[in-house]
């Protein structure tokens, strides 16, 4: 009796355990269902409150937005007004420079066209001269040298050769031509001229020198007078100028003759292809 009683007691006070354990495990699951109903309320007001402050934001940012909206209108419009002044500006300043582009051309085409008008007068100025230069050319009488006096040649020209002189008894340059003659055998104008000079050469003698025409000129040298003309004379071919003689100091020792000489541009030239 005493076994069973004490078997129901351990019963009951195992159930008892039981229950008591499951009521443990009860109120700590309706603990922990409390934090978290605690919790979720707490976070429930943070979300209202950020919600809250959300809207808060947005209405700043739409604030902003708007004024930004009317500073960027501001702008856009001062934008489009300066672009519509620089773009008149820039069609003015176009339009000048088309003016200027087109003043340019003009003043080309204007200076062409005295460059042309110039040039042309040039051209023809240019034909006139050269005209007259030939007409003057054609106008220009050929020069036919004739022989002063009649005789043999005793001396030839000799520039780049030497020949021997009797008188300096040395081989020396011969600018002339020596025409061999008797004394006061008449000396004539081998072309018609004007009588430049007459003088006693040191050298040669008395000299008579003619200017022709085309910068010719011819000496008449070894003179025994020149009676015949004076300085300034315009001669004829073949007029009288003066008489043979022996007055040549560089040429005393050869026999009467003549020491004649032809110049060109005032330098002595061989004779000989004038006076055959």
């Amino acid at each position: 009796m005493r076994r069973e009683n004490r078997r129901k007691t351990f019963q009951n006070n195992g159930t008892m355990d039981k229950i008591i354990a499951y009521a443990g495990i009860g109120v700590a699951i309706l603990a922990v269902i409390v934090f978290c109903l605690l919790m979720y309320s707490k976070s429930l007001k943070d979300d209202v409150k950020n919600s809250t402050m959300s809207l808060e934001k947005m209405a700043n940012i739409a604030s902003n937005n708007t004024q930004n909206t009317e500073s960027a209108s501001t702008e856009i419009g001062k934008s489009v007004e300066e672009a519509t002044n620089e773009l008149n500006t820039n069609n003015s300043s176009n339009t000048t420079n088309t003016a200027n582009t087109i003043n340019a051309a003009n003043e080309i085409k204007n200076n062409t066209t005295t460059n042309t008008t110039t040039n042309q007068s040039k051209n023809t100025a240019n034909i006139a001269t050269n005209a007259k230069t030939t007409q003057d050319t054609e106008n220009k009488k050929e020069l036919s040298f004739e022989r002063p006096v009649e005789g043999d040649i005793v001396r030839e020209y000799a520039k780049d050769n030497l020949i021997y002189s009797e008188t300096l008894k040395e081989w020396t340059t011969h600018m002339g031509m020596d025409i061999k003659a008797e004394k006061t055998t008449v000396v004539k104008s081998a072309e018609a001229g004007t009588v430049k000079s007459i003088k006693n050469d040191p050298r040669y003698g008395l000299t008579v020198v003619i200017e022709h025409e085309n910068n010719f000129q011819t000496v008449y040298s070894n003179l025994l007078t020149s009676e015949f003309v004076v300085e300034g004379e315009k001669v004829e071919k073949g007029q009288s100028i003066g008489t043979i003689g022996n007055t040549a100091v560089f040429e005393i020792a050869d026999e009467p003759h003549l020491h004649f000489e032809i110049l060109k541009d005032s330098i002595p030239i061989d004779p000989s292809i004038y006076i055959k």
